[in-house]
């Protein structure tokens, strides 16, 4: 066995190969595993912190998000994952309601399973959202106005942010750059975050729709508390072993009803 002791680099990089394989690692395991005391992977641990290749949470670490792909890179992946967790987030969807919808691929492929014959008022920032629901003859659709952030593929601005202050949501479908027990529910962008949480504020139920690569994860920007969130639909049970003793409900996409 390697004496990672001696080799602080080394165990550095075997630590940030694992948070890549697994998302979160404990300070307990990390110490057995590394043969080392619990004090030295806590300064490691601030050390990959330090490098902004993980976020310290009690016990351990998970690692961190810097920067999310383009839309049409995410839109090609997971694409059987996020068609059966949208097909999830459409059935949740309760009729004669106002509904937010926002950016994001799983939310653009649950478009395609919401009944045509739903009466609904929905409102999205995301223009492929918007364009998909177009032809939807039941209802409102309210596409919100501003500057596109091309990086996230939704509009996002202090404009964007002011019409949300005037509406009131029954339901709100909230987009996830990372999900963790501890950190919650996190973005990558700093505009993101700000306009997400002024959703959240404006929203009587939130659901998000979160795949398997989402969880641990915590992105840079602090968006709500696992507790602020009432429903999560995932695609397997396993994913939320560690969120059972929160009070946020786990819809399992595909499971039988």
């Amino acid at each position: 066995m390697a004496d990672y002791d001696a080799f602080p680099e080394q165990r550095l990089a075997l630590i940030q190969r694992m948070l890549t394989d697994t998302g979160r690692v404990t300070g307990v395991d990390l110490a057995r595993t590394l043969g080392v005391s619990e004090h030295t992977i806590r300064r490691d641990l601030q050390a990959l912190a330090r490098r902004g290749v993980c976020k310290k949470v009690y016990g351990g670490a998970v690692s961190q998000i810097v920067q999310s792909a383009p839309f049409e890179v995410r839109a090609a992946q997971n694409i059987e994952e996020k068609r059966l967790i949208a097909r999830r987030c459409a059935q949740l969807i309760k009729p004669d309601t106002c509904i937010f919808i926002d950016a994001g691929s799983t939310y653009l492929a649950m478009v395609e399973y919401i009944p045509a014959n739903l009466t609904l008022t929905i409102v999205t920032n995301s223009p492929q959202v918007a364009a998909a629901l177009s032809s939807r003859r039941n209802g409102e659709l309210i596409l919100l106005g501003g500057k596109v952030n091309p990086l996230t593929g939704s509009t996002l601005s202090s404009d964007t942010v002011n019409q949300i202050r005037g509406m009131l949501f029954d339901q709100t479908f909230i987009g996830v750059c990372g999900l963790d027990p501890q950190a919650g529910l996190s973005a990558v962008y700093y505009e993101d975050a700000c306009f997400k949480k002024a959703v959240l504020s404006q929203s009587n139920e939130v659901i998000a729709a979160v795949t398997a690569d989402k969880i641990p994860q915590v992105a840079r920007y602090n968006v709500a508390s696992c507790d602020d969130i009432d429903i999560a639909v995932v695609s397997a049970e396993t994913l939320m072993a560690d969120f059972s003793h929160l009070s946020m409900r786990i819809e399992i996409a595909g499971r039988a009803e």
